[in-house]
């Protein structure tokens, strides 16, 4: 059987859950790996709501890379309450005991700490912000700020969905979808937002009134985290200024009960960003220098109302990883051909459902029990 990766080095640019599972599932089959990564260290905190693996592929995924169950023990199965404006609990559901294993809810931080301690120390160079690369000498030079440098003679790209070392591989950019999410923090939230906390009543809750949406979670380590998705105003929001933001979500929450203006008023923390995807309308470059492809939203970046962003990241790990290593393609390009071939089928089903959920979630009487029929 042949080994593509044999005396090969692989840089993976980007040490979030798609580009550590792709370390893990290269280092099981021995191949030479590191991954670059721009946060300080492995303690810096992900910003973000909390990542459910899903059965059919993330959890696959976790399963080939000997992580499944420790992904179980440190995810926490949650039920959802979905709430009117007026804080009323309109339906719930429960997870029942079959399965609490379908999709449980895990902090990204604990999921970064799962892969990380699964790697060969050393795999991971912290504070390395990639600003280019370009091919010399047959092999991919590597550019990082503060004049660092690294060289690979194989380059996978998982730095997330504004990337800017994509173009190797495509020329497709990243387009606005015209919805506006404004991410929110509270600390010790049984202590500063105690009615919104007992709302939730330990599971996820989603309310949804005349085109605003939040869906809320209690339990993100020592926070609960919340997100307000809502279509892009014509005043631009400036998302610097906390203080402003607080504003704006006041004002959008103005005929809710008293209950989400408590919740936004106990938040430290605002993160405001349109949601953006990267179409796969064109196909990828294939007279490309050496050998490079995109993995998670590198790839294909796509609105999270679907809950495909990670886990299609997850398969792209796992489809690429078996083609590098099961010893069925002549190269390395063969093997990212066929998986590039492979990832633009799925990944195109799961676009088509996160633009299909997001317009409905703009429509006026949009409810997120329609979502759930849907």
């Amino acid at each position: 059987m042949k080994n593509i990766l044999k005396d090969k080095k692989v840089a993976i640019i980007g040490a979030g859950p798609v580009g550590l599972t792709m370390a893990r599932l290269l280092q099981q089959n021995g191949a030479n790996v590191n991954v670059f990564e721009r946060d300080q260290d492995a303690e810096t905190r992900i910003w973000g709501g909390t990542l459910d693996l899903h059965k059919d592929s993330g959890q696959i995924a976790m399963k080939k890379a000997g992580l499944l169950e420790q992904y179980y023990k440190a995810a926490l199965p949650m039920g959802i309450n979905m709430a009117d404006e007026k804080g009323n609990i309109l339906s719930t559901i429960e997870v029942a005991p079959e399965h609490q294993f379908d999709n449980p809810e895990i902090n990204r931080n604990d999921l970064r700490t799962i892969l990380l301690k699964s790697l060969n120390q050393e795999t991971v160079i912290w504070n390395r912000k990639s600003i280019d690369l370009q091919p010399v000498n047959n092999q991919w030079q590597l550019e990082f700020e503060n004049h660092q440098h690294e060289i690979a003679d194989f380059v996978i790209i998982a730095n997330g969905g504004m990337s800017k070392a994509r173009n190797y591989v495509t020329e497709t950019l990243v387009e606005e979808t015209g919805t506006i999410i404004i991410q929110g923090d509270v600390e010790q939230p049984e202590i500063n937002c105690p009615e919104f906390f007992k709302l939730c009543d330990g599971k996820r809750l989603m309310t949804a009134h005349k085109g605003t949406l939040i869906v809320a979670n209690p339990f993100n380590k020592e926070s609960l985290t919340y997100g307000v998705i809502f279509k892009k105003p014509e005043t631009e929001i400036n998302f610097q200024n906390q203080k402003e933001i607080r504003t704006f979500l006041l004002n959008q929450f103005s005929d809710w009960d008293k209950i989400y203006k408590d919740l936004i008023l106990s938040t430290h923390f605002f993160v405001g960003l349109p949601t953006r995807k990267l179409p796969l309308k064109n196909l990828w470059k294939q007279n490309r220098p050496l050998p490079i492809t995109l993995i998670g939203d590198a790839a294909h970046l796509m609105p999270p109302f679907a809950g495909q962003g990670v886990n299609t990241g997850l398969m792209d790990a796992l489809v690429l990883s078996e083609n590098l290593t099961n010893g069925q393609f002549k190269n390395i390009e063969e093997a990212i051909q066929d998986y590039e071939k492979q990832m633009f089928v799925y990944v195109s089903e799961a676009q088509r459902a996160s633009s299909e959920n997001e317009t409905e979630m703009h429509k006026s009487d949009f409810s997120f029990m329609k979502l759930m029929e849907y």
